[in-house]
């Protein structure tokens, strides 16, 4: 059950169903996280974005800058909050669109625990420790909402370090690919494609075979 989104305390309460779908990349704002692992989120909706030839504006009243596709409900979110506390900006879009359900969001971001170029795309989950889907957790009141978890490799000693440093440039080339079929895959679920059909095209354990 979704409590009040005004109660910052609790979860996020069920409203009128709007029809909107919203795709919540999670990453950290800022030139210097460009092409960090932990921004995969935001860079696989900046090229949907592109595709689209629109730009997202900064909306500071929601704490996030977004897109609004053109004659559609589909919105482009990135929180402008840090990854921490993405479930403030998600507090506020609640609100602001009328969502009713968390199924009408699918939250896009990195995760280390899939080898690099992997995808996992799920209906709900734990958060395996990453610190935004916590966040998003918290603020929704439960853990069934859409997710796409992209692979950016294991972390070695120093999980901090990986998912803020720079990719290499041999791993670039696995990243580009990973965001071009993961903008395809969010761009499917706005499009009303299901849960089920998109793991059978997208899931994958690793780069797809020659990628």
């Amino acid at each position: 059950m979704i409590s009040d989104p005004q109660d910052d305390d609790g979860p996020i309460e069920e409203s009128q169903d709007s029809g909107h779908r919203i795709l919540l990349g999670l990453g950290n704002p800022g030139a210097e996280y460009v092409s960090t692992p932990h921004n995969v989120g935001f860079e696989a909706l900046d090229l949907y974005a592109t595709r689209l030839q629109l730009q997202f504006e900064l909306q500071p009243q929601l704490s996030s800058a977004i897109v609004e596709v053109p004659d559609s409900k589909i919105v482009l979110v990135k929180p402008t909050t840090f990854m921490n506390l993405s479930g403030v900006a998600l507090r506020k879009l609640w609100q602001h669109y009328g969502i009713e359900s968390a199924h009408q969001i699918m939250v896009l971001c990195d995760d280390f625990h899939l080898p690099l170029g992997g995808i996992r795309i799920r209906e709900a989950g734990a958060t395996g420790g990453h610190n935004g889907l916590a966040s998003i957790e918290d603020a929704l009141g439960c853990s069934e909402y859409p997710r796409m978890r992209l692979g950016i490799g294991g972390p070695g000693d120093n999980s901090v370090k990986h998912v803020l440093s720079k990719f290499s440039s041999t791993d670039k080339k696995i990243v580009d690919d990973l965001l071009i079929d993961a903008s395809c895959a969010a761009e499917d679920w706005a499009a009303g494609k299901s849960i089920i059909d998109l793991q059978a095209q997208f899931n994958r354990r690793k780069p797809q075979a020659g990628s």
